[in-house]
């Protein structure tokens, strides 16, 4: 009987020589364990540590996973009664905490930079009889970016993600049995700089030692780290990313994100992507993530303009983008509500959406514009020609962030939709404001019957179960600052 793997259809002479290449590795770096990790719907890595002995049969016949890991809401409550009949009818392949199996990426090696003699692999969920778990955030964006590829395309990335840094100062409401609750409390923490004095050098001078373990941690991982910035928050610092294809970016940031938690954490920092910890002066954490797409038989950017088009503006779309860039950033406006749980998916994250704080209240795009939803660089013969959508919040999902990106703008080039004139006004004037709470957020996305079937009927059902649950803990919260410093600030 064939492996696993093969059964799974992935067992390829390309994946049998990275394996091989692996199991090598391993030997001669004297290994002793190998994670196995799997993104959950949040973004966090889920992983098993396992020796180096058994990494060989993981390749071919994965390793078992408990199903209820896909169900789970921010606390890891399960949001089906899965022991119920008929508890979970409406998940096939899902019910009483059965397994999955994840099957590792052998290519995706890395050996962890903070922890001694152990290595790094990524994987997927499959069910037992070899078909994929549809409910992988991964496979949402591989699905996407198949359907931009049977139009030509391709989209490539670049990140920009704010974050905070502080120092941990004491660790007894975390350790202490008698405090134990579900969620269990963060750190207690300090900062590691003052904040308000953005790109300070001083500020930069005073946390040099949290950013290089950022930054080696990075280069070790071999991500494609630019820069490290201090931010204008208290405690707050930004890293951005090379431009690379947008299922890379979207690994590099599961990756960078998980992996620099934990590094810092073992020198003695806290890092949260949360986007506004609990703390009462604050400034929040957003994801701008650039886009251009990509023309899959040349390479060449898809969005760039040889020339404005005669009698344009610098806001007119077709000043800037070409044709076919200005129908992908009309479906990215005419989808923004509906987008928005994919790109702000906490209820701590739409506090972000103010007035005159380089982050968007409305649905609209600007020329080189901080204050509007999509910000627009480029011009005529610039092969940088591309989008930045500033929606995001750091927490999001990578591969739910781009998948809803890559439909709205799909569908924008499919109906040839045309984009209005650019704000000059982001703060002033509003046209559609973007979702204010996590619900509206929700409703937005039942609304948009369009983005949703693109998406899918059961993904927006999957993904509403686990968020609605989410959110009315938050309205339930007797404290909502105590619920978010438990469900985010030590989690995200």
């Amino acid at each position: 009987m064939s492996d696993f793997a093969t059964r799974c259809g992935v067992q390829t002479p390309e994946r049998l020589q990275a394996g091989e290449r692996l199991l090598q590795a391993i030997e001669t770096q004297g290994l002793e364990q190998v994670r196995v990790a799997w993104c959950d719907l949040h973004g966090f890595t889920r992983s098993k540590a396992l020796s180096a002995t058994a990494v060989k049969s993981a390749l071919r016949s994965g390793v078992g996973m408990v199903s209820t890991l896909l169900l789970k809401d921010t606390s890891d409550r399960t949001a089906w009664p899965v022991f119920q009949p008929g508890g979970t009818d409406g998940l096939p392949g899902f019910g009483q905490a059965n397994n999955v199996l994840l099957l590792p990426d052998p290519a995706s090696f890395r050996v962890l930079p903070w922890r001694e003699r152990t290595g790094w692999l990524q994987a997927q969920a499959w069910f037992a009889d070899a078909t994929p778990v549809p409910y992988d955030s991964r496979r949402l964006l591989q699905r996407a970016l198949d359907r931009l590829a049977a139009h030509g395309y391709g989209l490539r990335c670049g990140l920009e993600v704010e974050f905070h840094i502080y120092r941990i100062t004491g660790t007894e409401a975390q350790t202490d049995p008698h405090r134990a609750a579900w969620p269990g409390e963060p750190p207690e923490v300090a900062m590691i700089h003052p904040g308000y004095q953005l790109l300070s050098e001083t500020w930069l001078d005073q946390v040099d030692e949290p950013l290089r373990i950022v930054q080696r941690t990075a280069q070790a991982l071999g991500l494609p780290l630019l820069s490290l910035e201090a931010e204008m928050g208290p405690s707050q610092v930004e890293a951005v990313f090379d431009v690379t294809d947008a299922l890379t970016a979207a690994d590099q940031m599961v990756l960078f994100r998980n992996a620099v938690k934990m590094a810092l954490r073992d020198a003695g920092y806290h890092a949260t992507f949360m986007c506004r910890p609990p703390f009462p002066n604050i400034m929040s954490s957003g994801w701008h993530l650039h886009q251009s797409l990509s023309s899959l038989a040349t390479g060449a950017n898809a969005m760039v303009r040889t020339q404005s088009m005669a009698g344009s503006t610098a806001l007119d779309a077709r000043h800037t983008l070409s044709d076919v860039g200005a129908h992908y950033l009309a479906g990215l406006l005419e989808h923004a509500r509906g987008m928005a749980v994919f790109c702000t998916p906490t209820a701590n994250g739409y506090a972000r959406f103010r007035p005159n704080a380089l982050a968007p209240q409305s649905v609209q795009w600007g020329r080189d514009n901080r204050g509007a939803m999509l910000r627009v660089i480029g011009g005529a013969n610039d092969p940088a020609t591309r989008i930045e959508n500033r929606i995001g919040e750091s927490a999001a999902n990578p591969y739910l962030y781009l998948a809803a990106q890559i439909e709205a703008g799909l569908d924008g080039i499919e109906r040839r939709l045309a984009p209005p004139r650019a704000t000059e006004d982001p703060y002033g004037a509003q046209t559609t404001p973007l979702p204010t709470s996590l619900g509206e957020a929700l409703d937005a996305l039942h609304a948009d019957t369009v983005l949703a079937e693109r998406i899918g009927a059961d993904w927006v059902a999957y993904l509403t179960q686990i968020k609605r649950l989410e959110w009315q803990r938050f309205r339930d919260a007797d404290d909502p600052d105590a619920f978010q410093r438990r469900e985010y600030f030590s989690r995200f």
